[in-house]
């Protein structure tokens, strides 16, 4: 599952994540892998409404689940 950088999106619509999902995203999964990453490294999926709860839920079981934030 692709991440997607929140940074310098303009009026680009952010799209969900999800494999094979053109939706538009409406939440930011913060996460980290503390196995690969520095502790302060931050990275995003997005999701749909939809498929909100199913990434949060993979990541989650993983441990590496920071937070789930609602995009603007």
């Amino acid at each position: 599952m692709p991440g997607t950088r929140l940074l310098d999106v303009g009026e680009e619509t952010v799209i969900c994540s999800a494999k094979g999902c053109r939706e538009p995203a409406g939440f930011a999964l913060v996460w980290n892998n503390p196995k690969l990453h520095a502790p302060d490294r931050e990275k995003v999926w997005t999701a749909c409404a939809e498929h909100r709860e199913p990434l949060s839920h993979h990541l989650a079981l993983r441990s590496f689940l920071r937070r789930v934030d609602p995009l603007p």
